[in-house]
C-alpha cells in the first residue's frame, strides 16, 4: 500500500473538503458523506495506485488546489457538489481494465 500512503501524505492536503481520520488495524477507503455528514458511500482504496485515487478525487468532483494553503475559489467552496457515480465499482473495474490492457496479455 506504498501508493496509498503516498496520496495520503502528498497529495491528500491538495484536496478541498477533505478530512482524514486513522483507525488503527483498518483498510484506507474513501468515505463519502452528505452536508448532513451522513455516509452516502465507502470505496475500498488499498487496490488502487496513486494515480488511480486522483483521478477518482477528479471523478468525484473534489477541488484540488496548487498548495495545500492555496486559496480556493468561490464556485469550489461546497465541492464537490457531483451526484455521486451511479456505479463506483464499474469505474474501478474500467480501470482496473485499462491497466491490464496496458502491462500486456496475463501469463
Amino acid at each position: 500500500m506504498p501508493e496509498v500512503k503516498a496520496f495520503l501524505d502528498e497529495d491528500l492536503p491538495l484536496y478541498h473538503n477533505m478530512d482524514l481520520k486513522y483507525l488503527a488495524g483498518a483498510d484506507p477507503e474513501l468515505i463519502l458523506l452528505n452536508i448532513q455528514f451522513e455516509e452516502l458511500q465507502r470505496i475500498p482504496l488499498s487496490d488502487m495506485s496513486r494515480e488511480e485515487i486522483n483521478q477518482l478525487m477528479q471523478e468525484l468532483g473534489f477541488y484540488r488546489k496548487d498548495t495545500p494553503d492555496s486559496p480556493v475559489p468561490e464556485a469550489f467552496q461546497m465541492a464537490p457538489a457531483n451526484s455521486l457515480p451511479s456505479d463506483v465499482e464499474a469505474m474501478k473495474n474500467r480501470r482496473a481494465k485499462e491497466k491490464k490492457g496496458a502491462g500486456g496479455p496475463d501469463l
